[in-house]
């Protein structure tokens, strides 16, 4: 019998103790100066107002609020706050306001009125705040500005924080302001505590020195330093960089791109490609590798040259260019390899060289001279010089060093080709076409003479001091030879088959580059990276969610008969999420896959 009534007892103290609990869970007055009752307001309302010497003083389950006047509604545990309004919640949440609600029951505020609200690292100010303490979440929808002091200040139509991973959410005109640069996109997400940014939907990010543009991208606003995916963009005064990835340094002026890369000179009239690339704007370079394509663009006639590794440095008056191994170059009359090819664009001088390997496992290492095409014409040597006009972009003259040969079939033998050598090989254009040719020093020549039936008259082998050579229509027009040593003409029949070809004769007519195209044919397959980016746009939950709602409904069954008091203050649905379920992008973008 005692130990049921010890049971008894102990059930009793325990009830006790869960109703003193529950209780103690309702909203709890600390002070006023005066408290009165007023039936016009509300039957059970409570009116508070403020002494000279402190605010009227509420608290709950850790929040404390302040104000001049309040009227509590105690049935429903929900209380109106007017004049100087202040909210804290911890040490961290401070916010203060003309008018506030608060419901114990929901935990849901509202505050309205020059509304400030104050965290470690940030301050928001805005017209109407919605508050959320079960979920930790801040709303506004009638356009907010939030201050921090490392990255600027961020404005936007509609915004929320939420406190636990102290991130904001801003949607619809975001604007961020900084000394530096200015930010504009649809959709903001924004951690205080790193200033770290992710940008959802058209953004621009523009600065006194550059113009950043893109549809998915993330920018460290304590260290100025971003990645940006989907057609990502960024201009550096006259010169724009385009890939799938951007990474970009504002501190360095620096940004690198990854796959489906075009970088583009306005004042240069050029434009390189190709699937990872540096740029340093201050220094004015630019490296790009990956099946690097640089094109010099012209009026008619664009230049092409492709090579393992581009690299462009200089300012525009003084732009130099240099292609690294495995070098090739196309237009239409004029075609060439080399292992790279040094370009001074100031005084139109492109150098074709062969570099000395020291390691015969280097992937390069095969020793293959310089060599340039045009029209029927192949030309080798030790190294190449073309020099060209840099008014009208056109060939002027050609040198070539040490080992020159000049080689061209004959018109009409299948077998026979012309072919000239020395020391020294000068060149001389007109309209792109070679005309006129110099050979300097211990020259060689054989040369099918025909009548002008094109029958084969006899097959000339000469040696000279030096030889010039006049060309009209492809074809040798005028044959001089200077200080000549010996020259026999031979008939077709009587000229020996083993002395048809000087020594150094190599004829690599099978590699001319005949298009564009022509200039990967010998390239091994691509591997590109995969590109992850930032997750896909998730639009958020709506601010009077499921949860809200049962919150809601459950504090007003104690009151069927008065208006629930936590369901007023609330957004329209529309208002509290008013986007689809997409980020629209702009018209006329597309979406690039690497290639």
């Amino acid at each position: 019998m005692r130990a049921l009534k010890n049971l008894f007892f102990s059930i009793l103290l325990c009830t006790a103790s869960l109703l003193f609990s529950q209780e103690k869970q309702k909203i709890n007055i600390k002070y006023a100066g005066t408290a009165y009752t007023d039936s016009e307001i509300e039957d059970g309302a409570k009116v508070f107002l403020r002494d000279k010497s402190q605010q009227v003083h509420f608290v709950h389950k850790g929040v404390n609020m302040w104000c001049d006047k309040a009227i509590y509604f105690e049935d429903q545990d929900f209380i109106e706050a007017f004049s100087n309004v202040v909210m804290k919640q911890g040490d961290s949440i401070n916010m203060v306001a003309k008018y506030a609600t608060y419901s114990g029951k929901t935990q849901l505020a509202f505050a309205r009125g020059d509304v400030v609200l104050t965290e470690p690292n940030s301050v928001l100010t805005t017209d109407k705040l919605y508050f959320d303490r079960t979920r930790q979440l801040a709303f506004y929808n009638t356009k907010g500005k939030v201050v921090r002091d490392t990255s600027g200040t961020i404005t936007s139509q509609i915004g929320r924080y939420y406190m636990n991973s102290r991130k904001y959410q801003f949607l619809q005109d975001v604007v961020l302001v900084n000394p530096d640069y200015t930010l504009n996109t649809e959709r903001l997400d924004f951690f205080t505590e790193n200033g770290h940014a992710h940008l959802f939907g058209p953004s621009t990010i523009v600065g006194e020195d550059s113009s950043i543009y893109t549809e998915r991208g993330f920018y460290n606003t304590n260290t100025d330093r971003g990645h940006f995916q989907r057609n990502a963009r960024i201009d550096y005064d006259n010169r724009t960089v385009e890939g799938d990835s951007i990474y970009f340094d504002r501190n360095r002026s620096f940004a690198s791109a990854t796959n489906n890369i075009t970088v583009t000179d306005t004042i240069n009239n050029s434009l390189v490609k190709g699937h990872y690339a540096e740029v340093w704007r201050d220094r004015d370079s630019v490296f790009i590798t990956k099946r690097a394509l640089g094109i010099s663009v012209q009026d008619r006639d664009s230049v092409y040259i492709h090579a393992d590794t581009l690299m462009l440095t200089g300012k525009e008056n003084n732009r130099i260019t240099r292609a690294f191994y495995n070098v090739r170059l196309y237009k239409s009359d004029l075609a060439g390899k080399a292992d790279s090819i040094h370009v001074n664009h100031q005084t139109g001088l492109t150098q074709m060289i062969n570099l000395q390997r020291f390691s015969s496992k280097d992937a390069f290492a095969t020793m293959r001279k310089p060599i340039l095409w045009n029209m029927g014409n192949q030309m080798t040597g030790d190294t190449i010089h073309l020099i060209s006009n840099i008014e009208t972009e056109k060939l002027d003259s050609l040198k070539v060093f040490n080992n020159a040969f000049l080689v061209s079939r004959d018109t009409i033998s299948e077998t026979g080709y012309n072919q000239v050598k020395g020391k020294v090989l000068i060149g001389l254009f007109e309209n792109n076409e070679l005309y006129n040719v110099d050979i300097i020093k211990n020259a060689e020549m054989i040369y099918y003479m025909r009548n002008d039936e094109n029958e084969l008259v006899g097959i000339q082998k000469s040696k000279s001091g030096s030889i010039n050579m006049e060309i009209l229509e492809q074809a040798i027009e005028e044959i001089r030879f200077i200080n000549q040593i010996d020259g026999e003409l031979y008939p077709d029949s009587m000229f020996p088959k083993s002395g048809r070809r000087l020594r150094g004769f190599d004829w690599r007519g099978e590699e001319r580059l005949m298009s564009i195209e022509d200039l990967f044919k010998d390239d091994p397959p691509l591997d590109l990276p995969v590109i992850k980016g930032l997750d896909d746009y998730i639009p958020p939950e709506e601010f009077v969610d499921s949860s809200m709602t049962e919150r809601i409904e459950e504090a007003g069954k104690e009151t069927p008969n008065k208006p629930n008091k936590a369901a007023q203050n609330l957004p329209e649905k529309n208002e509290a999420f008013p986007f689809p379920n997409t980020v629209s992008l702009p018209k006329g973008s597309k979406k690039k896959t690497s290639q």
